[in-house]
């Protein structure tokens, strides 16, 4: 199969496997409407002729070794990819991006769609073949909310009722509103009407956890091997850190007929050339977005040759400022040094992946009027005027009385080339030194999240398809906000959009919302990100969501 998966690539020349990178990460759809029961459908993915079909194996590359397999632990990409395909939520989103019944089989929702009721299905089993149950759930999401435990996503659910009080020990775990009543049935209550809850519990912050084990064994998400346990299509066959994850079916999975891949294979390659190589090769099935890279300097001859995918997606890449640092702490000099780059030079000679240029944070799948944004790019003049008034204000007399800046990167060529293009910039247009520093992206994301940065760059995918998803980072200094930064009137405008009913409203209240955070510019938007990559086109049935999450639940190899 690898002799003949590389013939395509031959066919089509290999003049162009000679360089560069562009990571690829994960974004967003459309919003929705209210968050009702659907209907269980049938996926169409499925081979007509299963019978003939070749050795399913999908080599893919996954960049890095995840921070974590435990669903209550991660907030990255490449963690992500990993669980999306080992575990399950009450609901998965299909490939039209509408979420359906999964670990539940049927969902009844009150009137004023504040009581949810899921039914858990009869065949749902983990998968050491113990019974998926409804205490596996509510233990789960207590587990999250229990902020001993350290989950920087457990305000994923606050949006059931006393979460947010509970995580911060103002209620008791038994007041959250999340209650098994027997092993077959979750009741849910909600703080308020969600129109995108059913999004939410295929999100991995609502997975699933088997009691049994993980009261048996704390550790149990370290290794692959009989503790690790999961309910999805697939299950953790072995870890070998910082090089491959081995993924196999699970046969005690309900849906197991569906799944027709016997095995994923997950490297752990950080360098794009070799990613797109082992592609050409025939060693990998798929190269890119969401958990890998492409070349940079290949990128146009694959768009030549026709080879190239591109898909936008609901994601913004952005530089964080830490604003308790200074010169930071200064407003007026993080909107100088925002306004000083030149984004649209750097989507069209650097990253050449179809994005485009971000001056607001909400991408414009969720705000269409952002592609316009909320101010001007590469505003020089503008940009000088606010650096000299910031500097007035603390007391530097000039550029070259400000402290020494910093700005942070992972290894990644394509992290590398923005960065040394906004180096360039600042020191251009601002007059100001700028030392870049790059690390290993375990590391350097620990000193992101631990505030030992000045200036880093990081960005987002949203986890589902509402604005609130972006704009609630910021609420507070926890979780996964970096920038410490925090203003009351921007929190309390959240506040309100949740209990807004009236949709356009509630959109109004979160663009008010919107227009402060970036007038406070604790980060700097660069561009609203898209979905970049090539693969065997032997290989079908991937679901790429408009987030920009993969599900191999329905691939397959004709």
């Amino acid at each position: 199969m690898r002799r003949s998966a590389n013939r395509w690539w031959q066919k089509t020349g290999k003049a162009f496997f000679a360089a560069g990178l562009a990571l690829a990460l994960a974004a967003c759809g459309q919003p929705q409407e209210a968050a009702k029961p659907v209907a269980q459908q049938t996926n169409e993915a499925t081979p007509a002729n299963a019978s003939a079909q070749p050795e399913q194996i999908l080599r893919l590359n996954n960049f890095t070794e995840p921070l974590s397999l435990h669903p209550g632990l991660i907030s990255d990409v490449w963690s992500s990819n990993v669980i999306f395909q080992t575990f399950e939520g009450l609901t998965r989103i299909d490939d039209k991006g509408i979420p359906q019944p999964a670990m539940a089989q049927e969902i009844k929702a009150s009137d004023d769609l504040l009581t949810y009721t899921f039914t858990i299905r009869d065949n749902a089993k983990w998968s050491n073949g113990d019974p998926v149950t409804a205490h596996d759930f509510e233990n789960a999401w207590k587990w999250a909310l229990d902020s001993k435990n350290g989950s920087q996503y457990a305000y994923q659910l606050f949006y059931v009722k006393n979460a947010e009080a509970a995580f911060a020990g103002k209620a008791k775990p038994e007041e959250i509103g999340v209650k098994a009543t027997d092993d077959k049935t979750l009741v849910v209550q909600l703080e308020n009407p969600t129109p995108f809850f059913l999004e939410l519990t295929a999100f991995y912050s609502y997975f699933p956890l088997n009691t049994k084990v993980v009261k048996d064994n704390p550790d149990w998400a370290k290794e692959a091997g009989p503790a690790y346990t999961s309910n999805g299509p697939f299950k953790l066959a072995a870890w070998e850190h910082k090089n491959k994850l081995t993924l196999t079916k699970n046969e005690h999975y309900w849906d197991a007929d569906a799944v027709k891949l016997t095995k994923i294979e997950m490297n752990m390659i950080n360098d794009a050339n070799t990613e797109l190589s082992m592609l050409e090769s025939g060693d990998l099935d798929w190269a890119g977005a969401p958990a890998g890279n492409l070349p940079l300097d290949a990128m146009p001859t694959l768009k030549e040759k026709g080879l190239l995918v591109i898909k936008p997606k609901a994601g913004t890449y952005w530089y964080e400022f830490n604003t308790e640092q200074k010169p930071f702490d200064n407003k007026k000099i993080r909107q100088a040094f925002s306004y000083a780059i030149n984004r649209k030079d750097i989507v069209e000679n650097i990253t050449q992946g179809g994005e485009l240029v971000a001056t607001a944070v909400v991408p414009p799948t969720m705000f269409a009027e952002n592609e316009q944004g909320l101010f001007t790019d590469n505003d020089m003049e503008k940009a000088k005027q606010l650096l000299a008034e910031g500097m007035k204000e603390e007391g530097y007399a000039s550029v070259d009385q400000l402290p020494p800046i910093t700005l942070s990167y992972n290894t990644e060529e394509a992290q590398t080339k923005i960065a040394q293009a906004v180096q360039d910039m600042w020191q251009k247009n601002l007059g100001v030194h700028v030392k870049l520093e790059n690390q290993e992206w375990n590391v350097y994301y620990e000193n992101v999240k631990n505030g030992k940065y000045q200036v880093a760059r990081m960005g987002w995918t949203g986890d589902f398809n509402d604005p609130i998803n972006f704009l609630e980072i910021f609420r507070t200094k926890e979780g996964n906000n970096h920038t410490r930064w925090e203003n009351r009137q921007y929190a309390d405008l959240l506040a309100a959009s949740a209990k807004e009913k009236d949709a356009a409203k509630r959109k109004a209240i979160l663009q008010e919302a919107e227009k402060i955070l970036v007038d406070d510019m604790p980060v700097i938007p660069f561009y609203f990100k898209s979905t970049v990559y090539a693969q065997n086109p032997k290989l079908k049935g991937v679901v790429i969501s408009g987030l920009g999450y993969a599900q191999y639940k329905w691939a397959y190899f004709e």
